[in-house]
């Protein structure tokens, strides 16, 4: 029996804000409001909608499956079959990951060495990545008291700087209407952005590799999804109302680090520095949630033979530290090559992000394809909502690939990394699949064949 101490509600939410409140994520929210203002907001309340969705998509599948420790990758093995889910994981929760983690940490460099530049950037980003990689290495109980610690830090500095801006109560001078002209602000402009505000809420199923470990998973699992996506909305909607009252639309378009430009403005230098811790906690967090979340993922997969088995090693504390060993190297890797700093790097997030908003329409459909499968497994009916929000799910998701930036150079610059990403990912499925499993791409595993709980199990095996 499992003896680690159970993760309540409140570790959930804070699971759940890890990954998605990360340095990129201020940098958009800047962007954002700088190109449509307050009219932002409704990019970012559509987002939070379609976010929610995928949430109650992953709900019902964390239901039907709650032993699994590998999420969507198992989740899709049953559903879609095994080149689906190779698909679906090496892509969103690995490529794009590296990517994103890699990137806080050179920004967390550069933040830290701006309050002591007698240490280059570099050594900084390191630290900060061994000593998080060390802590994981203890499981559970350090994890959650790490990662509460530095969300309720993290949240509330955000609050705290957006409330000050939204009333106009820093020292700094308000700017003017003049200053500030977003060149977009319609309703139609703003639906457009969403593809921007969706790096805002993205991650928020990173609760599903450990839901095993919290209390009342049937419950929280969805309830720490939602209020996640609330409070952060909440607190990103005020902060960005406090940008567009201290900082001009040039500024917030042009700046590296636009959030820092806010705090200057707000409240001088001392807004510098809190700023600069925020930003240090973004990437913390970011990090906090990738190491063991990826890890538990990869080893998912590794039960299910879809990636090379030594994957599945756990030290003593079952913490799989192969898989965060993988993240820890590959960031290493980004950071002393000086990848990190390259100037067309966002394009190459972006387009991960098409990899994992792509993720989620396979997430939608693959909920739709168990119930289809299995109408008699365990699932909760007040979820099923007759398949409205993994429509609606889909929809918003096509949508948002197709606009995934306003530029058309830039748009065709990440449909094009995009796509020789994909095509090199499909050849690598399909050949792992035939070449060491041996079986049929598409053919979806019996669900009683996995690692759950015999308990919700359909009552009647139907044919594949």
């Amino acid at each position: 029996m499992n003896a680690q101490k159970k993760l309540g509600l409140g570790s959930g939410v804070a699971v759940c804000m890890g990954l998605i409140v990360a340095t990129s994520c201020l940098v958009s929210l800047g962007q954002g409001f700088g190109l449509a203002g307050n009219s932002f907001i409704i990019a970012l309340a559509i987002v939070v909608v379609l976010n929610s969705f995928i949430g109650i998509s992953f709900a019902e599948l964390n239901r039907m499956m709650p032993d699994v420790t590998g999420g969507l990758g198992q989740y899709m093995l049953v559903g879609l079959g095994p080149w689906a889910s190779i698909m679906s994981n090496i892509s969103a929760y690995f490529i794009t990951q590296v990517l994103a983690s890699s990137v806080e940490l050179a920004m967390c460099g550069i933040v830290i060495s701006g309050l002591f530049p007698s240490v280059p950037p570099l050594v900084f980003s390191v630290a900060v990545l061994l000593i998080l990689f060390v802590l994981n290495l203890f499981g559970v109980d350090i994890f959650a008291k790490v990662q509460n610690i530095t969300v309720i830090l993290l949240i509330g500095s955000m609050a705290v700087l957006g409330i000050i801006g939204f009333f106009k109560l820093g020292s700094g001078v308000p700017i003017t209407a003049a200053e500030y002209a977003p060149p977009m602000g319609g309703i139609a402009d703003a639906v457009s952005l969403s593809a921007i505000a969706f790096w805002l809420f993205i991650g928020v199923e990173f609760i599903i590799p450990v839901a095993k470990d919290m209390k009342n998973s049937k419950r929280n699992v969805l309830l720490s999804m939602i209020l996640a996506l609330i409070i952060l909305f909440v607190v990103q909607s005020v902060l960005g109302m406090g940008m567009s009252n201290y900082v001009s639309t040039e500024v917030l378009l042009s700046a590296e680090m636009p959030h820092i430009a806010y705090a200057e403005n707000l409240i001088g230098r001392p807004g510098v520095i809190w700023m600069s811790i925020v930003t240090i906690l973004a990437a913390v967090s970011t990090l906090n949630t990738v190491l063991p979340a990826t890890g538990k993922i990869l080893q998912g997969m590794a039960e299910e033979k879809m990636v090379p088995s030594p994957l599945i090693k756990m030290n003593k504390k079952n913490v799989p530290w192969l898989g965060m060993l993988v993240v820890v190297v590959l960031d290493m890797v980004m950071l002393l090559s000086g990848f990190v700093n390259s100037s067309g790097l966002i394009n190459i997030i972006l387009a991960g992000s098409c990899f994992w908003i792509a993720s989620y329409t396979l997430t939608h459909l693959n909920v739709l394809a168990l119930r289809k499968r299995y109408p008699n497994a365990m699932r909760s009916k007040n979820l099923v909502l007759a398949g409205v929000p993994q429509a609606i799910g889909i929809v918003g998701c096509v949508y948002m690939i197709w606009n995934i930036a306003s530029d058309p150079g830039d748009r065709a610059l990440i449909y094009k990394i995009f796509g020789i990403l994909f095509a090199i990912l499909a050849v690598y499925a399909f050949v792992w699949v035939k070449a060491v499993l041996k079986t049929n791409p598409f053919r979806p595993v019996y669900i009683g064949t996995m690692n759950v709980d015999k308990t919700v199990l359909p009552k009647v095996k139907t044919s594949l």
